[in-house]
Parts: C-alpha cells; sequence; structure tokens
C-alpha cells in the first residue's frame, strides 16, 4: 500500500530486483478514503501475503490530516479482519519517540508532542489491534533523502535542488542542528530484508551518524562545479528536539548482520551520480 510514493516506489523496485511478486496498490487501485475501501483490498489480499503499509498523508499537520490518516488506517485494518495475511510491516517514524539527551533506541518511550509523531504512534496500535498471530513489522526510519524525494523538505533533498539550480541555500539559524540522515535505498534494503526473513517487533532505522544541517549543505555543495552560497538566517522558536537526536543502531546489527547503512558523505555522492546519470 502507497507504491507510487516515494518509499513505496523504491521498496517495490528493490523486492522485484529480488525476483519477488509485488502488487503495486496505489490511490488509483485503492483509495482509503473512500467507502468500500476495506472491502476493496480485503478482495486483493490472500493469505500468504506479506502487506507492506506505506499509504500515508504525510508530513501529518493539522486535525484533518490526523483524521483522515486515521481513516485510512481503519480501512487497513478492517481489510485485515476480513482477510488475515502472512506477514504485515508498516513504515512509521522516528517522530513517535519523545526528545531525549541519550541514544533513541526501540525501547524509547513514545509520547510525541507533535501530530506526525501522535498519527504513527496512533497507527502503530491500530495494526497492533488487530493482527492477532500474524508477525507485525513496525520501522521507524530518521529522516529520509534520496533523489525522487516528492517532498523537498528542509534538508538534503531540498539542498540538492537549489544547487543545481545555482541558487542559495538557506539554513535555519546556522544550520547547527544534528539529525540522522538515512538514504531512501537503504530502507528499501531493510524491508527487504523484515519481508524475506518475516521479522517481527520494532526496528528503528537510522545510521547511527548524526550531521548538522550546515555539514549537509556542504557535503551537496561541494558535488557541483558551480560556487553556491550557504546562509544562514533568524531562527523563529527553539530548535527542533533540541538540535540533536541521535540512535543506537545495534538492533539493525543483531538483525541483520550483513547489512550495513549508507553513511552521508557516500550517500550524498551516490544521489549526485544519479542525478547527474538522469540529467
Amino acid at each position: 500500500m502507497g507504491a507510487g510514493g516515494f518509499v513505496g516506489g523504491q521498496a517495490a523496485a528493490k523486492l522485484e530486483a529480488d525476483g519477488i511478486l509485488v502488487l503495486r496498490l496505489t490511490r488509483s487501485e485503492v483509495d482509503l478514503l473512500v467507502q468500500g475501501a476495506a472491502e476493496k483490498l480485503a478482495g486483493l489480499l490472500e493469505s500468504r501475503d506479506c502487506l507492506i503499509v506505506v499509504s500515508a498523508i504525510a508530513p501529518c499537520k493539522n486535525a484533518a490530516m490526523l483524521a483522515d490518516n486515521m481513516a485510512m488506517m481503519g480501512a487497513v485494518c478492517s481489510a485485515l479482519e476480513k482477510t488475515p495475511v502472512a506477514h504485515v510491516i508498516y513504515i512509521s517514524s522516528d517522530a513517535v519517540y519523545n526528545d531525549s539527551d541519550g541514544l533513541l533506541s526501540e525501547d524509547s518511550v513514545t509520547a510525541p508532542d507533535n501530530l506526525h509523531g501522535i498519527m504513527h504512534v496512533a497507527r502503530e496500535l491500530m495494526l497492533k489491534s488487530v493482527v492477532g498471530e500474524t508477525p507485525l513489522a513496525i520501522l521507524r526510519p530518521s529522516l529520509l533523502y534520496g533523489l525522487d524525494d516528492p517532498h523537498n523538505g528542509y534538508g538534503p533533498n531540498s539542498f540538492r535542488r537549489l544547487a543545481a539550480k545555482g541558487e542559495d541555500i538557506t539554513l535555519f539559524g546556522e544550520g547547527e542542528e544534528r539529525r540522522d540522515h538515512v538514504l531512501i535505498e537503504d530502507l528499501a534494503d531493510i524491508i527487504r530484508l523484515v519481508a524475506l526473513h518475516r521479522s517481527k517487533g520494532v526496528l528503528t532505522v537510522a545510521t547511527g551518524e548524526v550531521v548538522s544541517f550546515k555539514d549537509m549543505a556542504e557535503m551537496v555543495v561541494a558535488r557541483f562545479d558551480e560556487a553556491v552560497v550557504i546562509k544562514g538566517s533568524p531562527r523563529k522558536g527553539p530548535m527542533p528536539h533540541n538540535g540533536y537526536r541521535p540512535f543506537d543502531v545495534s538492533a539493525t546489527r543483531d538483525a541483520f548482520p550483513e547489512f550495513r547503512y549508507t553513511l552521508p558523505s557516500e550517500g550524498i555522492a551516490r544521489v549526485h551520480s544519479q542525478m547527474t546519470a538522469g540529467a
């Protein structure tokens, strides 16, 4: 569900490259906000399926978006009650975690103070309430970047697009806040591994390396021949997450010892190569 989006499209492609039969469901096939969506989805599901749920209206910014996201998951849950499957994977978000001075992990408190995090916590609980004995895997990725991101949110995705046009990059404050940035292909590969192993439980998807937005901007700009100015701006309000959000990624190493995250310098270089190859 959500195969037309940034995450869903990458995950579907990764699974298909492994020779796995994938049914790509987008809003065109099943609109989760229309009457009869649950019945339509239930009719498409089979007992042997792994259902990967990515569909969401994100980021969730207001009460109306929250209500729509709950209705969408309500349809998914009703469909699973009608047609149970073999495995369910839900793509949540690291926004579910409280801020902390220490490393965040799968055991950290989930009591977010923002609607986006609240939306994902509620949707996680909704799925848990209906899956029964079906293995349920919940993945909570940190900030995602990659070539085909449609949101153009603040960070390496928007920095790259500005640099490609030779335009200035304006940071929030001095870009000093440090976050964990995950290459979209890494999340897709984690989804593939979880599906193949029929894994269950919660997994935070993060590299374990925090990098400031200023450093990310400088990595992006360094890939271009044309000079691009990186400048600060007056910050409005406090820094999100107190400017620092590190993660303990040992659970990923324990679950999939062969997997290695792409660190930011390599990831920025890879996305630039993809962009120039497709130009």
